[in-house]
């Protein structure tokens, strides 16, 4: 194996595992999320260093949680003996309990996932609700900034420094490394809800590299959407957004052909969609609109909307006019320039093109969709329906320019060329 390739190997299995890696330091370091994400970084780099020569170990991220466990008991140490130290020559308090933190210790009997813990504790109130999705998406998602920055909408260094303002806050509040209880646990769920569905988001739909899709995410979403249904049987929306991952995450294996390029919904094989995925699915929206009397939020909107693609067989049975009656319903609980996107398409289908694109376009001239791709995505399939060709294919080709995965900037250039010819 090459040095690049080992280089390779390291990034995607820090991917994969930092996560864990960062929630379960920070379990060690009494809820320090700061600093457990600089013990991973630490284990991060010294794989970095000794991997290309001794090669890669057999269970990468338990090598990289031994090396960041060392680490943390160097610095504690450290910081015991100065202490002792301080304490000797009276010039300040003992800083520690004298005693280490017991890096063996089990979890707690509320729950055994040192993740959720995370989760809850990035989206605690001492921060806006902005800075506790960004933490949440860099600690749990593995994401980049620039990932981050994308999901959002907004500048790379307007995310960077929500984050590092995150990590303070957290650290000045001393916030404990736990999940909460009663109200205080209900009073932070849309938050949490929040951040599972743009990590999931980020998986199904990358927003940058070579891969239209990356599984892992998906299903490290759904898992902690599962883990909180458990956790909050009575909550509509919990099971909202575990119906609508799952409807969602059920066409994956259509959305991608041989060569791993895309393949839009009603372009894709359904008998490959997972059914099993589909019927856990439409059991999680039945039991969301039960518990609500058949009032919807957010998620479980979005996964009616979801469900109606789910339950057609074929493309042309979908229902596009409760499709786009629900995406009307959803802009009113949750007001977005997206929404209106989407429902412009819907409207497109159930109405005509032209219906649609003026839905499209009453929205375009919006600020946050200034650099969102899928805006000339979505008007350059229109104009086409409309036969204005030439405007469709300069369309598609802005597309390609504004997204930066390449999967997805290949399908946006096929588009034009066929267009243009």
């Amino acid at each position: 194996m090459t040095v690049a390739d080992t280089r390779s190997t390291v990034e995607t299995v820090w991917r994969i595992e930092s996560p864990r890696l960062i929630a379960g330091l920070a379990r060690m370091a009494r809820g320090d999320v700061g600093l457990a994400e600089e013990l991973a970084q630490d284990a991060l780099v010294a794989a970095l260093e000794q991997w290309p020569g001794s090669g890669v170990p057999r269970n990468p991220g338990a090598w990289l949680m031994t090396i960041a466990k060392r680490r943390a008991i160097d610095q504690f140490r450290r910081n015991e003996r100065y202490a002792e130290k301080l304490e000797e020559v009276g010039r300040g308090e003992r800083v520690g309990d004298g005693v280490l933190p017991d890096f063996d210790a089990g979890l707690d009997d509320h729950i055994e996932d040192d993740l959720l813990r995370l989760l809850f504790v990035a989206c605690h109130p001492v921060l806006n609700t902005q800075a506790r999705v960004a933490l949440t998406l860099r600690m749990l998602g593995g994401l980049t900034t620039d990932e981050i920055a994308r999901a959002f909408l907004v500048r790379e260094s307007t995310i960077a420094q929500r984050i590092v303002r995150a990590k303070k806050a957290l650290a000045a509040a001393k916030v404990p490394f736990e999940v909460p209880e009663g109200d205080e646990r209900v009073a932070r769920l849309s938050s949490v809800l929040e951040v599972i569905y743009l990590v999931f988001n980020e998986g199904y739909s990358a927003t940058r590299g070579d891969d239209w899709m990356r599984p892992a995410l998906c299903e490290e979403a759904m898992r902690l959407g599962r883990v909180l249904a458990g956790l909050m049987p009575g909550e509509s929306e919990v099971h909202g957004l575990v119906a609508l991952m799952e409807l969602q995450s059920s066409r994956s294996k259509a959305r991608t052909g041989p060569n791993g390029e895309p393949v839009l919904l009603l372009d894709q094989d359904r008998g490959r969609w997972d059914r099993f995925l589909i019927q856990h699915g439409l059991a999680a929206l039945t039991l969301s609109e039960q518990i609500a009397d058949g009032a919807y939020g957010p998620y479980s909107a979005q996964a009616a909307i979801a469900a109606c693609h789910a339950r057609a067989r074929t493309a042309s049975e979908t229902d596009w006019a409760r499709i786009a009656a629900l995406y009307e319903g959803l802009g009113k609980l949750q007001p977005s320039p997206v929404i209106e996107l989407n429902r412009g398409v819907a409207v497109a289908m159930a109405d005509g093109p032209e219906a649609g694109l003026a839905v499209v376009d009453a929205v375009a001239a919006d600020p946050a969709l200034k650099d969102y791709h899928l805006l000339p995505s979505v008007r350059g399939d229109l104009l086409q329906k409309l036969g204005r060709l030439a405007e469709a294919e300069q369309e598609f080709r802005r597309a390609a320019e504004m997204t930066e995965n390449a999967r997805e900037r290949a399908l946006l250039l096929d588009r034009a060329t066929a267009v243009g010819g």
